[in-house]
C-alpha cells in the first residue's frame, strides 16, 4: 500500500471487490486471516477475541474497548521515528532539502545493515511483506512516478525493475513497461536506487520557494486520480513514501538480524 494514499481507495483496474461490504460475520473463525490493501472503514468488532493482532496502515479514530488510541499510536510513532515530525513541519524549499538529507541518512543506515546480511536474507519476505530488495524496487517506482513523471514532466520514466503498489492492476503495470517476472540482484537494485536518489538531490539543490507552487501537469501514472498537484505535493509524497517504507524495512531487518 502506498503510504500517501491515506483513507482513499483508487482503482487501477485490479481485483478489488465490494462483495463483503456490510456483511455481518457472527461466530466466525477468522484465525490466521490476512487482509491486504483492504478498506476496513466503519468495521465494528463486538465481543471479539483479539490476541496477537497486528495492524498497519492508515489509522484514524481507532477505538479499543471504547478508548480512542489513535493519538497514542501517532505519538509513539513520532517518538520512535522523529523524521515523521520533520516531514509534517516542512514549510519551504530548504525544509525539503533538509528532509532529503534525513531520507538519505536513514536509508544509508538501513542499507548498511542489509549489506551485513546474506543475499538470500535481502531477498526474503518477512511475514509475507516485501523483501528488502522489493522495498528498494518500490522506491524506484515511487521516484519514477512521483518525481520524474510529475516534477520533471517525463512521460514514461518507469524502470522495468520497479515494484508497483498492490492496487495497481498487473496489465496496467505491464503497459508501463514494468517486468512483473523480474528477479534482480540486490546490487543491481541498489545501483538503480542510488541513481534516482542522486537525481532528486541534484534537482532540489536549486529548488526555490516559488518552485514549490508550480502545478504538475501529469499524474504519477495512468489510473491515478486526475487532480491538481504541485511540486510541493509530489515531493511530500516521495519523502513520505521513503520515510514510511524505511520504517517497514528496519522492522523486518530486525527480524532477519535476530536469526
Amino acid at each position: 500500500m502506498d503510504a500517501q494514499y491515506g483513507p482513499h481507495r483508487f482503482s487501477g483496474g485490479g481485483e478489488e471487490t465490494d462483495v463483503y461490504r456490510g456483511q455481518d460475520f457472527r461466530v466466525a473463525d477468522l484465525r490466521g486471516a490476512r487482509f491486504t490493501d483492504c478498506d476496513l472503514t466503519g468495521v465494528k468488532i463486538v465481543d471479539g477475541c483479539l490476541m496477537d493482532v497486528d495492524i498497519s496502515g492508515y489509522v484514524e479514530r481507532l477505538l479499543v474497548n471504547g478508548v480512542d488510541v489513535t493519538e497514542y499510536v501517532d505519538a509513539e510513532l513520532d517518538r520512535r521515528h522523529p523524521e515523521r515530525v520533520q516531514l509534517r513541519e516542512i514549510q519551504d524549499a530548504d525544509g525539503f532539502r533538509k528532509m532529503w538529507d534525513t531520507v538519505e541518512r536513514l536509508w544509508s543506515e538501513a542499507i548498511a545493515r542489509a549489506e551485513r546480511l546474506a543475499e538470500s536474507a535481502r531477498q526474503e519476505r518477512v511475514d509475507g511483506e516485501w523483501s528488502f530488495v522489493e522495498t528498494l524496487r518500490h522506491l524506484i517506482f515511487i521516484t519514477d512516478a512521483w518525481f520524474a513523471r510529475t516534477v520533471l514532466d517525463q512521460e514514461r520514466p518507469y524502470h522495468p525493475l520497479g515494484v508497483i503498489q498492490s492496487w495497481y492492476a498487473d496489465k496496467d503495470a505491464v503497459a508501463l513497461g514494468i517486468d512483473l517476472e523480474a528477479a534482480p540482484s540486490y546490487a543491481e537494485v541498489r545501483e538503480l536506487l542510488t541513481d534516482r536518489m542522486a537525481l532528486v538531490r541534484r534537482t532540489i539543490a536549486d529548488l526555490t520557494d516559488s518552485d514549490l507552487g508550480r502545478g504538475c501537469r501529469r499524474t504519477p501514472a495512468p489510473g491515478y486520480p486526475e487532480e491538481p498537484r504541485t511540486v510541493a505535493d509530489c515531493l511530500a509524497v516521495l519523502m513520505d513514501e521513503a520515510v514510511e517504507h524505511y520504517r517497514f524495512a528496519v522492522r523486518d531487518l530486525a527480524v532477519l538480524e535476530a536469526r
